[in-house]
C-alpha cells in the first residue's frame, strides 16, 4: 500500500487526524515505558537465575536507561533526515526485536544487550509525542492533548509491575519480555495507516554530529560507572567521575561552537523557563526512576511480599493517576505550569518521606495509600513540565527542546538508579555491621534510601518555582 502524503491524510481524516497521530505515538510510548518498568519486578528472579550480585543485576535497569538517554539526542536529527514515519517505525521494530530475543536469552550478556537495544529504541521514541503536540495542536489544546497522552502513558508504569509480578510467578522472568510484542505489532499497523510519507526538507542531509555524540557518550558512561564504583574502588570512582565531568564540559563547549547541526542546541538554555525546567526534569528524573527501581525490590526484600503483591501495590495508584493526569492537563491550560509542577513534586516528596518511615507494623493498605499520594503528584508534574519549560520557544527549537528535556530527565533517572543502588548497598552493609544491636538491616537501609529520594524531590520543588513565565513588560 502506497504511503499517503500529509495533505492526503489530512483531507481523508479531517480535524481528527492530529488525534490519530497522537494515538499512534501514545501506544508506541506505552510499549517503550512498559519495557522500561516491567523488568524491575523481575530483578530478584533474574539475580537468582543468572547468579548475579546486586551491582550486576542493577545494570538490567541502568543499561536500558543509559542507552535510552543517549539515543534521545538522535531524535531531532533522525526526524529531519528520515521523517516521522520511518524514524518511529524503525524504533518500534528495534523494540520488538529486543523484546522477542530478550525473552529467549540464554546468558546474561545476551539479556543485557537486548535491554540496551530496547533502550535505544525507547529513547528515540520518547521526545516524539511532545514534538507532535507542540507542532500540531494550538496552545489552548496542548494541555488537554498532553493530559490525554499522559493518561495512556502512565498506565504502563502503573499496570506494568502488577502484570509483571503475576507473569513472573506464573511463567517465569522470560514472559515479561514478550509483553511488548502486541502493542508493537499494533503500532506498526497504525504507522502504515496514519503516518505520512516523508517529504525532504532543507538541511535534511546534514551529517550526524558524531563528535558530540562521542563526547556525551563517554561522559555518561564514565559518570554512571563512577557512581557504581563508589561502593568499592574509590580511586577508580574518582578518576571515572573526573573523566565524566570533563567530557560533559567538553560536550557543552563543543555544542556552542560547532558549525554542524548540534545534538543539543545550547541556545535553549538562554530561556530561563527552559533552563529551570531542565533542572527540574533532571532532579525529578533522579527521584522518580530511582524510586521506581527501589519500590518493587523493597516490597520483596524488606517487606517479604511475593512478586505479584509487590507489583499489585502500585495498581490502585495507577488508577488514581489515570484519573488525575487528564485533569492536570486541563489545569495546565488555565494555571501557570510551574505551580502545578511544584504541587506535584511536593506530593511526590511526601510519598517517599512516608515510605521512609515504614516499619514491621506498616500495613499493605498503608503502602498502597502512600503510593497513591506519590502518583497524584506525578499526575500534576507530567503534563505541566514539558509545557512549562518549552512555552515561548521558537517553533524551530521545539524538536530540540523536547529532546533535551527528555534527555536530562533520563540522565537524571540513570544516575538516580545507580545512586540509589550505591546508597542502598552501603546502608545494608553498615546495618549488617551493627546487626548485634538487633537492627532490621534491609528495612532500615531501604527507609534511609527512600529518605534520600524524598530530599531530591523536595529540592526540585524550589527549582520548579523559578520555572514561571517572565511578566510582560509595557513595551511587549
Amino acid at each position: 500500500m502506497r504511503a499517503l502524503t500529509l495533505e492526503e491524510l489530512r483531507d481523508r481524516h479531517g480535524a481528527r487526524y492530529k488525534w490519530l497521530v497522537l494515538l499512534t505515538c501514545m501506544i508506541g510510548s506505552v510499549a517503550a515505558i512498559l519495557s522500561s518498568t516491567i523488568v524491575n519486578v523481575a530483578i530478584p528472579d533474574l539475580s537468582r537465575y543468572f547468579a548475579l550480585g546486586q551491582e550486576r543485576a542493577q545494570w538490567v535497569s541502568t543499561g536500558f536507561m543509559l542507552a535510552m538517554t543517549l539515543s534521545m539526542l538522535l531524535t531531532p536529527w533522525l526526524l529531519l533526515r528520515f521523517g516521522l514515519r520511518r524514524t518511529y517505525g524503525g524504533a518500534i521494530c528495534l523494540l520488538l526485536i529486543g523484546g522477542v530475543v530478550g525473552g529467549f536469552s540464554i546468558n546474561y550478556p545476551m539479556l543485557l544487550s537486548m535491554r540496551v537495544l530496547e533502550g535505544l529504541a525507547s529513547g528515540v521514541m520518547q521526545p516524539i509525542p511532545a514534538i507532535v503536540i507542540l507542532r500540531a495542536f494550538d496552545q489552548h489544546e496542548q494541555g488537554k492533548a498532553m493530559g490525554i497522552f499522559g493518561f495512556g502513558v502512565v498506565l504502563a508504569p502503573a499496570v506494568g509491575p502488577s502484570v509483571g509480578g503475576f507473569l513472573v510467578e506464573l511463567f517465569g522472568w522470560r514472559s515479561i519480555f514478550f509483553v511488548v510484542v502486541p502493542p508493537c505489532l499494533l503500532v506498526l499497523v497504525l504507522i502504515q495507516r496514519f503516518l505520512a510519507s516523508y517529504t525532504p526538507v532543507p538541511d535534511s542531509d546534514k551529517p550526524l554530529d558524531w563528535k558530540g555524540l562521542l563526547l556525551i557518550g563517554v561522559s555518561i558512561v564514565s559518570l554512571l560507572n563512577g557512581v557504581v564504583e563508589l561502593r568499592g574502588d574509590m580511586p577508580q570512582a574518582v578518576i571515572l567521575l573526573v573523566i565524566g565531568v570533563a567530557t560533559l564540559i567538553g560536550f557543552i563547549l563543543y555544542q556552542t561552537r560547532t558549525r554542524a547541526e548540534p545534538l543539543m542546541n545550547m541556545q535553549l538554555f538562554r530561556h530561563r523557563q527552559f533552563a529551570m525546567g531542565a533542572l527540574v526534569a533532571f532532579i525529578y528524573g533522579m527521584g522518580l526512576f530511582g524510586s521506581t527501581y527501589l519500590l518493587p525490590i523493597y516490597m520483596q526484600m524488606a517487606m517479604n511480599y511475593a512478586p505479584s503483591q509487590a507489583g499489585l501495590v502500585l495498581l490502585p495508584a495507577g488508577i488514581v493517576l489515570a484519573v488525575t493526569i487528564p485533569l492536570a492537563g486541563r489545569l495546565a491550560d488555565r494555571y501557570p505550569p510551574n505551580i502545578l509542577v511544584a504541587i506535584g513534586l511536593f506530593l511526590l516528596a511526601s510519598s517517599f518521606a512516608l515510605m521512609a518511615n515504614g516499619s514491621p507494623a506498616t500495613s499493605y493498605l498503608a503502602l498502597m495509600a502512600w503510593a497513591v499520594i506519590g502518583r497524584i503528584g506525578l499526575g500534576f508534574v507530567l503534563p505541566a513540565l514539558s509545557l512549562g519549560a518549552m512555552r515561548g520557544l521558537d517553533i524551530g527549537l521545539v524538536a530540540q527542546g523536547a529532546s533535551a528535556i527528555n534527555f536530562v530527565r533520563q540522565l537524571g533517572g540513570a544516575i538516580g538508579v545507580s545512586l540509589v543502588g550505591v546508597v542502598l548497598e552501603w546502608r545494608i552493609a553498615l546495618h549488617q555491621a551493627q546487626s548485634a544491636l538487633g537492627a532490621d538491616n534491609h528495612r532500615n537501609a531501604f527507609n534511609e534510601t527512600f529518605f534520600l529520594v524524598a530530599v531530591l524531590c523536595a529540592i526540585a520543588v524550589v527549582a520548579a518555582w523559578y520555572m514561571r513565565e517572565k511578566p510582560m513588560t509595557k513595551d511587549q
